[in-house]
């Protein structure tokens, strides 16, 4: 940059004599004549931001279409204006007829039950709809012939029934074929291979789709009193209605029927369970963005760090001629903003491009709706992280060129000077952090998460920068030593790594900086997967049973019993009463104003926002731990009391003596917390997270259920003698749902890694970046061992070995982090033994080496190639 001398240039630099207007005018002018040079400087810089922002922007825009997708298909995706759900009855008269004040009504009832035929058989989601079903969208059959047809009443005075595809593949059915279902027969019509609200349905769904009618339900068994069901009432608002206030109209009900224990949603709300899930798979791909954009902040910083260092004679003669740190730091930082919006428009172009060009691929792998767009919301987050972590890393590079002495400054690439940058750029540097993690818990909606990752990543770079140091320190020793003492080679590398300054400044912090917090990302997704997949995998088949049955009737489990403890290979039967119950209100407040009232931990909600196991026993099932108060004697008559799982009971608030009211099929029991005890899901054994004294739950209408311990002669023998002698019940094989679980896994997994890749790439983009800014020093470097005597081999494996050690530095470091982390997600969120995979290990080791190998390939030519004379000549 050419700058003017004298005392003209004198005057115009001081900044003493300059007002605020004129300083930045002046600013502007030389900011404007150094970006005239070109973007050359600021390639690694504008990649680096460009990749975080796009990642963070391709998420949100894709979340976004996700949520337009559902929205646009809202009503039929519920099948109606509105849902009302019931569990485990059917609506009252009065109840129906309320119902039908708001609109056209058609009820469904969603059960499970065993298909059965000669030989075979299979589990399957049942459900049984009206004639005027769907009231939105269409069920599309195979043939195709209208779903009345299909379902109705045929000549041979079976009644009708469609089936999913994989149930007709899984027992060989032709249309045609006759299916016994609890103690009816059906003819099967038809395959069904479209249903407008099967993604409500489809979440939870142990089996195949197998519709019937709802009049053919009864015959079934599968409804009756005490057996496991839901019902919805899937209401088209009526015409009058349009435009009515929802919640009003819900309230209305609710006083009307306040004991009813219902659920309701509107198409507002989308089907229940996919907003939640949505939100959280939202918050989690956001914050893996995120990882790549904190990645690519130390880019921004080492791309920043470098650029000034290219101007270190620049930024003397400013000085020299009356600039300011101030003046100085205006010129800088007018340069950085105009680049990090370059960067961020980069970013934001390359977020919303890529999701619209694979629409039609997302669309096809996606299990809901979309409608993808350009959404302005996730385009303006991602530009608010971008702008925010640019600014963050920079600001640290640009103070040191502030406050370092014109005479430093000319000795910089000689002899760095460290020093803390002033106050002020430390308060601006801890404001934009606070406002980062602000701007993670507003746009996430996850206080904890977004909180706990933000100083995950903050305590990661502080680790990752002493460690940087530590490897300096330690290479500079190592290369004092006999080590390193008639090894040329070995003596170069080992003080590439200890730096300039022998502290692992400059590439060496880049690198293990940059590469260590990619493969820390992946080294911890990658033992928190394989410790999982342990856990599910290797635990819990060891502690598991064979089966789970349901809905079995009262008057048939003596028999029930007699049978399966008969069945070879079986070696213990354990059974329960099963009532489900949603919990309505908590001492004086209903669940939705204890849950608003702070009383719910975050992560806790599920308890209070559905319906959960209940049943009654009056002494302490097998191996209970009770943690907490006591359990009631044999032949206690009294109040009602409940003893709650304790886990649970700490997370929704409760305590002893608190009283709990549960609504039981319409009817709300409430009892006093006798005992808190220890309740363990993950064996696969029957678990409830309430259970009562007897006298309160024994004369309702219910079912048993019953786990089934041992190993089966051959694969599915205990099921077809369950579902031959016992028509009404619901066998369920766990191992097929734990090789469901660990598919789910795998593709949570997977698409953690796929995240962390990116995080990845954008490591890799700093990396490459770190090297580039070192050329100008080994190519020196390389120069003077080349007037020494030095051949270009001995040089070449200098530069490998110091590659490979940088690699292997950074490596150990993310490994040691991404274990650290991987721990406490095993240890304190799924509370299970943390074990270490030394397959992840080695391939993290493998590919850190691997990189730095490839980056210090790349920039080789040029050290190898270079003449010393010309290079001599030039910096004298």
């Amino acid at each position: 940059m050419a700058v003017a001398s004298g005392p003209r240039a004198r005057g115009r630099l001081g900044g003493e004599k300059l007002g605020f207007v004129a300083r930045l005018s002046t600013a502007f002018a030389f900011a404007r004549r150094e970006l005239r040079g070109g973007l050359r400087s600021f390639r690694v810089f504008l990649a680096c931001l460009a990749l975080g922002v796009a990642g963070v922007a391709g998420v949100g825009s894709v979340i976004a279409a996700i949520e337009a997708g559902l929205a646009s298909k809202g009503r039929e995706l519920l099948g109606g204006d509105v849902e009302i759900e019931l569990t485990y009855r059917l609506a009252t008269t009065e109840e129906r007829a309320a119902f039908a004040q708001l609109g056209e009504v058609v009820e469904t009832i969603d059960a499970r039950g065993m298909a059965r035929i000669e030989g075979d058989a299979a589990i399957v989601q049942v459900k049984a709809v009206e004639a005027a079903y769907p009231l939105y969208g269409a069920v599309t059959l195979e043939p195709a012939i209208p779903l009345g047809e299909a379902l109705g009443v045929g000549a041979d005075g079976l009644p009708g029934a469609v089936a999913e595809p994989a149930l007709i593949t899984r027992l060989a059915l032709k249309i045609g074929d006759t299916v016994e279902l609890g103690d009816q027969t059906f003819r099967l019509n038809a395959a069904v291979t479209a249903e407008p609200d099967r993604v409500v349905g489809g979440l939870g769904a142990f089996g195949p789709r197998f519709m019937i009618s709802r009049e053919a339900v009864e015959a079934t068994g599968l409804a009756q009193p005490g057996t496991l069901f839901d019902t919805e009432y899937k209401i088209k608002l009526d015409p009058a209605l349009a435009g009515a206030d929802l919640e009003a109209e819900r309230a209305q009900l609710e006083a009307a029927f306040p004991d009813s224990g219902w659920s309701w949603r509107d198409h507002r709300e989308g089907p229940p369970g996919v907003g939640r899930v949505l939100s959280q798979l939202g918050a989690f791909l956001i914050l893996v963005g995120l990882a790549a954009l904190a990645v690519g902040g130390v880019g921004v910083g080492a791309s920043v760090r470098a650029y000034l260092e290219s101007k270190t004679e620049t930024i003397a003669t400013l000085k020299t001629l009356g600039a300011d740190g101030a003046m100085v730091s205006w010129v800088y930082l007018l340069q950085i903003t105009a680049l990090s919006l370059l960067g961020v428009g980069l970013g934001l172009a390359i977020g919303a491009a890529v999701p619209l060009l694979l629409a039609e691929t997302l669309a096809a792998r996606l299990p809901t709706p979309t409608r993808f767009g350009v959404y302005p919301e996730p385009l303006l987050e991602a530009a608010a992280y971008g702008l925010m972590v640019a600014f963050l890393f920079a600001l640290w590079p640009l103070a040191r060129a502030r406050e370092i002495r014109a005479a430093g400054l000319f000795r910089d690439l000689v002899a760095p000077e460290r020093r803390l940058p002033p106050l002020s750029f430390l308060v601006a540097m801890a404001a934009l952090a606070a406002l980062i993690t602000l701007a993670a818990i507003v746009f996430t909606g996850t206080a904890t998460l977004s909180l706990g990752f933000v100083i995950g990543v903050a305590l990661a770079l502080l680790a990752l920068s002493l460690a940087s140091f530590a490897v300096g320190r330690l290479a500079r020793w190592l290369a004092r030593t006999s080590l390193g003492r008639g090894r040329l080679p070995i003596r170069l590398a080992l003080s590439g790594v200890a730096g300039p300054d022998g502290a692992g400044g400059g590439e060496t912090r880049g690198a293990v900086l940059a590469l260590g917090l990619g493969l820390t990302v992946l080294a911890a997704i990658g033992l928190v997967d394989y410790n999982l997949r342990k856990l599910v995998v290797d635990q819990l088949p060891q502690q598991a049973p064979a089966y789970f049955v349901i809905d079995i009737q009262n008057a048939d489990l003596p028999s029930f019993l007699e049978t399966t403890e008969a069945l070879p290979g079986v070696e213990r039967v354990e059974t329960a009463p099963m009532l489900r119950g949603l919990i309505t209100r908590i001492n004086d407040m209903s669940a939705e104003d204890w849950t608003a009232a702070g009383n719910v931990a975050e992560g806790f909600e599920w308890v209070l926002a559905g319906d959960r196991g209940v049943t009654y026993a009056d002494r302490p099932p097998p191996g209970t731990t009770v943690l907490a108060g006591e359990w009631w004697a044999e032949d206690y008559s009294g109040e009602p009391l409940v003893s709650f799982g304790a886990e649970q009971g700490r997370g929704i608030g409760l305590s002893l003596g608190d009283r709990i009211t549960v609504n039981v099929l319409g009817r709300d029991i409430t009892g006093r917390i006798a005992n808190f005890r220890e309740v363990e899901f993950r064996t696969g054994g029957i678990n409830f997270l309430m259970l009562f004294e007897p006298s309160v739950l024994r004369g309702a209408p219910h079912a048993h259920i019953a786990t089934l311990y041992g190993e089966e002669p051959e694969a599915g023998a205990y099921l077809r003698r369950i579902a031959t002698e016992f028509s009404a019940v619901t066998a369920i094989r766990v191992e097929e749902v734990l090789e469901r679980a660990e598919s789910v896994l795998l593709d949570v997994a997977a698409a953690a890694r796929a995240g962390a890749s990116a995080t990845l790439i954008t490591g890799l983009a700093v990396l490459i970046g770190a090297t580039a800014a070192g050329q100008r020093r080994r190519i020196y470097d390389a120069a003077i061992l080349k007037t020494l005597g030095a051949t270009r081999g001995s040089i070449l494996s200098a530069m490998t070995l110091r590659s490979a050690l940088l690699g292997l530095a950074a490596a150990l470091v993310a490994l040691a982090a991404g274990a650290a982390a991987a721990w406490g997600v095993v240890t304190f969120v799924f509370q299970a033994s943390f074990a270490f995979d030394f397959a992840t290990a080695a391939a993290i080791l493998l590919g850190g080496v691997a990189a730095t190998l490839l980056t210090g390939a790349l920039f080789s030519l040029g050290p190898l190639s270079a003449r010393p004379a010309r290079i001599l000549r030039a910096r004298e």
